[in-house]
């Protein structure tokens, strides 16, 4: 190896948040997929809306109980390892919806997808926690938690554009491919502070000078413990509370412009995707904002609470106008806006700013677990009331879930940015 190609890459943590982040880009474009296309397809196969809410309930329950194995999993493998396995995973698995014609395969394959998909999350709050002193964890899950938002943008175009020139079901198989290029590179690059060989030392020391992101308690935790603390429940609750409401505007988001504002999926393309740039907006917001105020004197629990404080307030109005509003543009506005505050919550974000490395992916895995059994049995329930009612029931409900959550943080989760020993 040559002199030049050791060279330190200087603000190496952060070309990692990069990856991470088109990690989830990945991960939602291939989720979306099946949402850009739901009134396509039910049109072509005859399939009705309570089918489809079945579809997207198959890919929860998976989902559900593989996002507890794969915290633990990632604990157990590495995130490197980790991140390997389930990116190929689910890559494969949205390949294999351009094969399905009946809703029982469309099930299958959905299953596997949600087998696959739940390895990015606690694997990349993991990845943050090795890389990020405590002070920039918010922001840098806020850089790869914005992946999710921007890869759902990216779908409405992009997969409008497939589907229209090469039929829906080539949609699935390139947009499933996209992930083999990921983990080339990821295979390549991704190594920890301690051993990558690239990282300066004045990086690494400021990285690893963190008490919490020392490796000092390596032992597995048992589970029971962790479910013994309060800031376990904490974290778990808010996801229950918020996770039902993010998978609503990412599955039934485009039959709503569709169905209630009367889009085609030529006119779903142009616009479609303008609601997940509001997301991506607001995942960055929910980590410079808390960052900002930091630098202003006050403490991490402060900033943190006060930014989710102020946008839990401003859901029930957003979600209100939503219903109201006649215009399709002003809907697509309070959509953006509505998703925006859902972005700038950061739930995702919490178990890193409470708890230490060797138990996040575990944490981030029931949260995450509870949360998506919340939404796998709302999805149903909400395909009946779409179908015989239409969308204002749902977002009346939704409307106060962030005010709750917050309360739960409140009253369970003192004291943002204090790493509890476990």
């Amino acid at each position: 190896m040559t002199k030049a190609a050791k060279r330190p890459i200087k603000h190496l943590r952060w070309y990692i948040a990069g990856l991470l982040c088109l990690s989830s880009e990945i991960n939602y474009l291939d989720r979306q997929t099946l949402s850009v296309l739901a009134d396509t397809i039910q049109k072509d196969l005859g399939l009705s809306t309570v089918d489809y809410s079945h579809i997207t309930a198959a890919f929860l329950w998976s989902y559900t109980v593989m996002y507890a194995v794969s915290g633990r999993l990632i604990d157990f493998l590495g995130v490197r390892r980790g991140f390997l396995i389930f990116v190929s995973g689910w890559s494969i698995a949205n390949m294999l919806h351009g094969f399905a014609s009946t809703v029982g395969q469309f099930r299958f394959f959905r299953a596997l997808l949600g087998a696959a998909e739940p390895g990015n999350f606690p694997g990349g709050v993991k990845a943050v926690a090795e890389w990020f002193p405590v002070r920039e964890r918010a922001l840098a899950i806020g850089i790869f938690n914005a992946g999710t938002a921007i890869g759902s943008t990216l779908a409405t175009p992009l997969v409008t554009i497939i589907a229209l020139t090469l039929g829906w079901r080539w949609a699935f198989v390139m947009t499933g491919s996209l992930g083999a290029f990921w983990v080339v590179a990821w295979a390549l690059i991704y190594r920890t502070p301690e051993t990558h060989p690239r990282l300066s030392e004045e990086e690494r020391l400021l990285i690893l000078g963190e008490p919490s992101a020392l490796p000092t308690m390596p032992a597995a935790v048992p589970l029971r413990r962790l479910l013994s603390m309060r800031e376990t429940w904490g974290c778990v609750l808010a996801r229950v509370l918020t996770d039902p409401i993010s998978y609503f505007l990412l599955f039934w988001t485009p039959k709503y412009l569709q169905q209630e504002r009367g889009f085609d999926l030529a006119t779903l393309g142009k616009y479609g995707w303008i609601p997940f740039v509001g997301a991506a907006l607001g995942n960055l917001f929910g980590g410079l904002m808390p960052r900002w105020l930091c630098g202003r004197g006050l403490t991490l629990d402060r900033s943190r609470k006060s930014a989710m404080f102020a946008v839990s307030c401003l859901v029930p109005m957003l979600c209100y106008l939503v219903t109201r509003v006649q215009s399709p543009g002003l809907a697509v506005a309070a959509l953006t806006a509505i998703m925006w505050c859902h972005g700038a919550w950061a739930n995702i974000t919490l178990p890193a700013e409470v708890f230490p490395t060797h138990v996040l992916g575990t944490i981030t895995g029931v949260a995450g677990s509870l949360g998506a059994l919340t939404s796998a049995l709302t999805q149903p329930r909400i395909g009946q009331v779409v179908q015989s009612v239409g969308f204002a029931p749902l977002f009346s409900i939704g409307a106060f879930a962030y005010l709750g959550a917050f309360v739960v943080v409140a009253v369970l989760l003192h004291d943002l940015g204090r790493i509890r020993a476990v």
